[in-house]
C-alpha cells in the first residue's frame, strides 16, 4: 500500500519491514492499523500522493484494487492525491468521497477536534459526504470548511479553521515495491544497464559497483498487545522471514566483427584421365558383316580357285 514513517506510532496487523541504506522502514499492508501517539506520520502511496496523519490519531486502511479505504477513528488526517488511487474515508457515521475537477489533484483534510465534532475542509477539488444511516448527502465545493455535530448533514455550521494538520511534502518519496512486483524495464534502461555493465566489464572485473546496496525484507509476525501484562510478549523469530533482494542484469550482447589474417590452403587438384587420340592415317576396322554376307563371300571365293 504504501511505506510509513513517524517519530511516536505503531502499527499492528498486516505489515512488512524493510532495511535500505542501513534504515528499517515499514510498508503497510491492506487490514494495517495505525496509531500515532503524538506529533505527526507520513503515508506515501505506491500509485502516489500523501496522507498526513497529525496525532494523537488512530485509523484503519484497506485496499481492494485501485480503491483505498481510511476508516478514521480519532485525530485529523490532511490528504493530497493525484489521479490515482480513489480514496474514501468513514467515520462512524460519515463517509467522505473527494472529487476531483478535471484533471487537478485532490487535497482535504477531515479530522475530529472533540468527542462528536468532525471538521472537513476542502483545498483543491470537492468533497461528497454522506449520512451512512439516513442516506442524506451533501457537496462541500472546493475552498469549504465545516464542522458536523454528532453526525449529522443537517447541522452544518462554519469551521472557522479548526482541525489544523499540515501537509508534510516528500522531497523525494521512495516507496519500494512489493516483493511479486519488480520495476519495469524499458528499451532505453536496459540500452544503458547494458553499456554500463560492458564498460564494467574491462576495469575492475565482476566487483560489485559501489553505488549499489543489498536490500533486504524483514516480514514480521502479527504483534499482540495485552493490556493487563506488564511486560508485553516479544515476537517469535521463528516466524520471521528474512528476503534478500537482488537485481537481475540483462544478458550481454556483443555485436561486431571478427577480423584475422585469411589462411591460404591449397587446393588438392583433382588429376583428369589423359585422353588419348586416335592417329589420323589408321584405317578403319573391317565391319563385321552379318550372315548372309559371310556366305556370298564364301561361294564367291569358292568360284574364284575354280576358274
Amino acid at each position: 500500500m504504501g511505506l510509513i514513517e513517524g517519530e511516536d506510532l505503531a502499527v499492528t496487523g498486516p505489515m512488512s519491514v524493510e532495511v535500505a541504506g542501513g534504515q528499517a522502514k515499514t510498508i503497510l499492508r491492506s487490514g494495517s492499523d495505525v496509531r500515532v501517539k503524538s506529533g505527526e506520520a507520513r503515508i506515501s502511496l505506491v500509485e502516489g500522493g500523501q496522507i498526513s496523519i497529525c496525532g494523537p490519531a488512530h485509523l484503519s486502511v484497506l485496499k481492494s484494487g485501485g480503491a483505498v479505504t481510511v476508516a478514521l477513528d480519532s485525530g485529523a488526517i490532511h490528504a493530497l492525491l493525484e489521479r490515482e488511487p480513489a480514496l474514501s474515508v468513514y467515520t462512524a457515521q460519515i463517509q467522505g468521497q473527494p472529487v476531483a475537477i478535471g484533471d487537478e489533484p485532490r487535497e482535504f483534510l477531515v479530522g475530529f477536534e472533540s468527542a462528536g465534532i468532525m471538521c472537513v475542509r476542502t483545498y483543491r477539488g470537492a468533497m461528497r459526504l454522506e449520512q451512512q444511516l439516513s442516506g442524506q448527502s451533501v457537496m462541500v465545493p472546493q475552498g469549504g470548511d465545516v464542522t458536523l455535530a454528532n453526525g449529522q448533514i443537517d447541522a452544518l455550521g462554519n469551521g472557522g479553521g479548526r482541525c489544523k494538520c499540515e501537509l508534510q511534502i516528500a522531497k523525494a518519496p521512495v516507496v519500494p515495491l512489493p516483493k511479486n512486483e519488480m520495476p519495469p524495464t524499458t528499451a532505453e534502461s536496459a540500452r544503458s544497464e547494458t553499456a554500463r555493465n560492458s564498460g564494467d566489464a574491462g576495469g575492475a572485473g565482476e566487483q560489485p559497483s559501489k553505488n549499489e546496496e543489498l536490500i533486504y525484507t524483514v516480514d514480521m509476525p502479527p504483534l499482540r498487545f495485552d493490556a493487563n501484562a506488564k511486560v508485553q510478549p516479544e515476537p517469535d523469530p521463528r516466524l520471521m522471514v528474512i528476503v534478500r533482494r537482488v537485481r537481475v542484469r540483462p544478458t550481454l550482447i556483443f555485436q561486431g566483427r571478427v577480423e584475422g589474417e585469411t589462411v591460404a590452403t591449397a587446393a588438392a587438384a583433382t588429376p583428369q584421365p589423359a585422353v588419348r587420340n586416335a592417329p589420323a592415317n589408321a584405317a578403319p576396322a573391317p565391319a563385321q558383316g552379318s550372315v548372309v554376307d559371310r556366305v556370298r563371300s564364301f561361294f564367291r571365293k569358292l568360284w574364284t580357285r575354280g576358274s
